[in-house]
């Protein structure tokens, strides 16, 4: 059934205007968009707390700021089937519009979020990872190499996966999530009359 949900600018757009939406992102084509969004934050840690949780809080500060609102905030351990059954379960609550991790994204044995999230994924969000790593690049240069941020859309949700680190959740969250997740929220829900929970 996913089949005709492609680039969301096909089927059901009844004159959305979607022919452009690769352009600069700011034209006529935002009606659909979230305004205000309920996000999800999960934080993968084996050793951190959610009252000692930077990244965590970058996160939702980048939301709140502009808005929005924090729903939900979990903290799991680094386990597979934990980070997989955590973002699969706020991305099916329909108070959710946008879910984003962080931590567990690097190349360590034990960094399994990319793993877990991955096979989610309706559809993947190349592009998220690829301006992530550019906009990285300025900070970390070529360490960049090891930051395997993705995302990606679960149940008609956008999900993110940002690294644990404090600077990284607050570059993604305030430069590219929250500036997009409402339209992409908008963009992945719009023809799932039957996922709106």
């Amino acid at each position: 059934m996913s089949d005709h949900h492609d680039e969301g600018h096909d089927h059901h757009d009844e004159g959305h205007d979607h022919e452009h939406s690769h352009g600069d992102g700011h034209d006529h084509h935002h009606h659909h968009d979230v305004e205000t969004l309920g996000a999800g934050i999960v934080t993968v840690s084996s050793s951190r707390t959610l009252d000692d949780d930077p990244a965590g809080d970058a996160i939702a500060a980048a939301f709140e700021d502009e808005g929005h609102e924090v729903v939900t905030r979990e903290l799991v351990p680094d386990d597979h089937d934990r980070v997989q059954a955590t973002l699969q379960h706020l991305a099916r609550r329909g108070d959710v519009d946008a879910v984003v991790s962080t931590g567990g994204t690097g190349v360590t044995p034990d960094d399994q979020t990319v793993e877990a999230a991955e096979p989610l994924f309706e559809k993947t969000l190349p592009g998220f990872g690829e301006l992530f790593r550019r906009l990285s690049y300025d900070e970390i240069g070529t360490r960049v190499v090891g930051t395997r941020a993705v995302a990606g859309v679960v149940e008609g949700t956008p999900v993110f996966c940002l690294p644990g680190s404090e600077n990284a959740a607050r570059l993604g969250a305030e430069k590219i999530i929250v500036p997009e997740a409402g339209h992409l929220s908008g963009l992945a829900t719009r023809h799932d009359g039957e996922n709106g929970e």
